[in-house]
């Protein structure tokens, strides 16, 4: 049976020259890994790395992070399709370049071959069975430890679990809240899991009452006060009895109001006078009843903007805006795809989780897609993928058309025509002419590049040089 990854912590002493804006580091993230998904991956801030060797782990149980003196590390996987020495991510003059060191198995980025490639912000790195990324400049809180591990990585409460620092350093700030009264705000797109975290929330604060989870957009807008507060036996027609409300039910609890933009503006000021009185009147009712509620609240919408239209109240949003938190999307959080599908095989097939396998194609394309719908999707496709596969891996036929075809190529698209903007940015006139120059001998001899250098006059040293600088591909000129 395979067992999660453990990985020893390592210190640099070295200090050197940070490549990134100031208040941001460049981050290698331990993605996934295809034989064993149930493990959760690592992150690595590069601040003070000159180069990351990265290879096989003799220890097959185990991942591990050494030292190797003068800004240089080694990374160690238990992947038996790498090498033990399998490609070298350094530092080349301000940039960042992975360079295939002979490997067995080759190295790819963003899906395609690569013997040396420059890395830029969000390339996606694969050596063997295993996949890396690469983000050149993420926000670096102050606390945040330059080696994450596996062992390291804390869940504060389920669905509080992340490799992103700036997003873990939210995390920290909500445990720190949850025990409050204070209001919190999560903004996010729909799927990105607000619910999941606001049942965190309310784990966290220990209050003895339910958590009761409404969908304001759900609510029938000529109920949705009755629905909300709740109503007295025949205070209109078909109210045959009392009804306390979802307020209510909430009492001593946490009541989370998904989508509050959607709210009507009557009901609004009601929810105001709740939040401000401590309590509510029923429709139909002469006396007000005391509750005591927690507040949480999430929107996709920009409550701001709803506020300058006269389509939410400024009072209220001021009321409820103690805290704001923003989830990112999963395709601006790919470094925790790992983490989730390790999270959700645990969740859902306790028993096989860690029996799970992915195929490098599921994987890829896993990583590739854009993800739309967030981790909702994520989980949608991901049961019925590991349950068609029976006991053998989970391959890129069992997920869906949207997945494994057209979505996860334009995202690849999208990667490699970013990465030729930003080199085509940085050349010289000169340049651009001596590129199209080599590219069209390359195209004319075949991709020889001994052919090539005597057509050019030079030493066929310097035309591989160039061939690196360029970034063109010998491969693409052969037959």
């Amino acid at each position: 049976m395979n067992k999660s990854a453990g990985w020893q912590r390592s210190t640099l002493s070295r200090h050197v020259e940070p490549s990134s804006p100031a208040g941001t580091s460049p981050y290698l993230f331990f993605v996934f890994q295809c034989d064993r998904p149930h493990s959760l991956g690592a992150r690595l801030c590069l601040d003070e790395v000159e180069s990351v060797e990265i290879g096989r782990n003799s220890d097959p149980t185990a991942a591990r992070v050494d030292e190797l003196g003068e800004g240089r590390l080694a990374l160690r996987v238990p992947d038996s399709w790498m090498s033990s020495s399998h490609a070298i991510l350094h530092r080349v003059l301000g940039s960042w370049v992975i360079e295939d060191a002979k490997s067995k198995n080759g190295t790819m980025v963003n899906g395609q071959w690569a013997q040396r490639a420059e890395v830029a912000d969000g390339d996606l790195i694969e050596l063997g069975h295993s996949f890396f990324s690469f983000r050149a400049a993420l926000a670096d809180p102050a606390k945040a430890p330059g080696l994450l591990t596996a062992d390291g990585l804390r869940e504060i409460a389920v669905g509080l679990a992340t490799l992103m620092p700036s997003l873990a350093e939210e995390f920290e700030k909500l445990e720190a809240i949850a025990p409050s009264s204070v209001s919190v705000v999560l903004r996010g797109e729909s799927g990105t899991g607000k619910e999941v975290v606001a049942a965190a929330v309310h784990h966290l604060s220990r209050r003895s009452g339910p958590f009761v989870a409404v969908n304001c957009g759900g609510l029938s807008r000529a109920l949705v006060e009755s629905e909300l507060f709740g109503y007295r036996k025949g205070a209109f027609s078909g109210a045959e009895e009392d009804r306390m409300g979802l307020v209510r039910t909430a009492d001593r609890g946490t009541l989370f109001l998904d989508e509050i933009g959607d709210l009507p503006l009557s009901a609004q000021a009601v929810l105001l006078r709740v939040l401000q009185q401590g309590e509510v009147l029923p429709v139909g009712a002469n006396r007000p009843v005391k509750v005591d509620i927690r507040l949480l609240a999430a929107t996709h919408r920009d409550l701001d903007a709803l506020v300058q239209k006269n389509e939410f109240r400024a009072d209220l949003l001021a009321r409820i805006s103690g805290f704001t938190v923003f989830l990112p999307p999963l395709r601006q959080r790919r470094e925790d795809v790992g983490l989730l599908i390790s999270r959700l095989l645990k969740r859902e097939i306790p028993g096989r989780a860690s029996q799970v396998e992915f195929t490098t194609d599921a994987a890829r394309a896993l990583l590739a897609y854009p993800w739309p719908l967030n981790i909702r999707e994520l989980e949608k496709y991901l049961l019925p993928a590991v349950l068609l596969a029976r006991t053998g891996p989970v391959e890129l036929a069992h997920f869906p058309e949207s997945v494994r075809g057209s979505g996860a190529k334009k995202a690849w698209q999208r990667l490699g025509d970013a990465r030729e903007d930003r080199l085509e940015k940085r050349l010289s006139e000169a340049d651009r002419q001596r590129r199209e120059e080599i590219r069209a001998l390359l195209q004319q001899h075949g991709g020889n590049v001994t052919a090539v250098a005597q057509a050019l006059g030079k030493a066929r040293t310097q035309v591989q040089r160039w061939i690196k600088r360029y970034h063109l591909d010998l491969k693409d000129f052969r037959g």
